[in-house]
């Protein structure tokens, strides 16, 4: 297994087969992911005039890169093992954007310091959440995804859980995956709801592994303490829909369960969470816990 570094030189704005690799790595091999933050970088001050911003350059991922083993039909597991943040992060909001966007009447711009694990949030320091925000492969057919869109394949699903230690199921569509990441986040909410979180360049150390033969829903997340299924479409509650059925149909799939029995579990002990609900796309995704699914018989251990 070999070490790489990828530096944030390397930018897409859409997900596509036809994106040509950035670097190309084999199964188990690290790779060390440097980003710029979704306004690649070009926001340097409060007092910035938004209409000067290039907003074709707006949520980029690093990549892609490509996996010689892995092929279409396959899973890639994305061990999320190390985030590094940038000392200075910016949030935005203004007319139009996020939840309160129809009374905002002006553009605001604040820039936020990020240093020891902190983040000072307009004079009161609370702990960072490190996150990515945007994170996938390839989608299938012949069409681009801009990174800004979540969907199937990944792409901006903004859901908090995608931090250090967790790892990312993602659909193989396309020889190679083509996986790429960006977007990242010193601290964000559930939901996005300013439009964004503290938007922070970084480095993101991942292990990419190659799964084969194994039919379970992507996206997906494992961490030590939760599975989770996300999904996106076009309204919160198709989203949260489609999460939950994912996670009921995986869980009697691999128990032997009915879908009663999967959905009553679900009811009493899952936690169905809205991941964003600012992007062109919203996100949900369905939580529970790690260690009842253990003791149901499901084993993680080929992750």
């Amino acid at each position: 297994m070999a070490t790489h570094q990828l530096s944030s030189s390397h930018l897409i704005y859409a997900m596509s087969a036809g994106n040509r690799p950035a670097l190309r790595v084999h199964n188990g091999d690290r790779v060390v992911i440097e980003t710029a933050d979704c306004f690649e970088n070009q926001i340097r001050s409060e007092s910035q005039d938004f209409g000067g911003l290039d907003w074709e350059r707006i949520n980029p991922a690093t990549g892609p890169i490509y996996v010689e083993e892995a092929e279409p039909g396959d899973i890639l597991a994305v061990h999320i093992e190390k985030m590094e943040l940038a000392p200075r992060g910016v949030m935005t909001t203004g007319p139009g954007l996020g939840v309160l966007g129809d009374e905002l009447a002006d553009n605001h711009i604040r820039m936020i310091q990020v240093s020891g694990g902190r983040v000072n949030l307009f004079g009161r320091e609370v702990p960072t959440n490190p996150m990515i925000g945007v994170i996938g492969t390839a989608p299938s057919g012949d069409s681009p995804i801009p990174c800004g869109t979540p969907g199937d394949h990944g792409g901006n699903m903004d859901c908090k859980r995608i931090t250090e230690g967790a790892i990312l199921l993602l659909p193989v569509n396309v020889p190679g995956a083509l996986f790429a990441l960006g977007d990242l986040h010193a601290s964000m909410g559930d939901g996005e709801v300013a439009v964004c979180g503290v938007e922070i360049a970084g480095k993101v150390t991942v292990k990419l592994h190659v799964l084969k033969g194994l039919t379970w829903p992507t996206p997906m997340v494992v961490d030590a303490e939760r599975v989770m299924t996300i999904a996106s479409a076009a309204t919160l509650d198709e989203a949260a829909v489609m999460a939950t059925k994912r996670m009921a149909h995986w869980m009697s799939g691999q128990t032997g369960i009915s879908g009663a029995e999967a959905i009553f579990l679900l009811s009493a002990k899952g936690e169905l969470r809205i991941c964003q609900v600012v992007d062109p796309l919203k996100t949900a995704r369905m939580e529970f816990d790690r260690a009842w699914l253990e003791e149901m018989g499901i084993s993680f251990g080929n992750l």
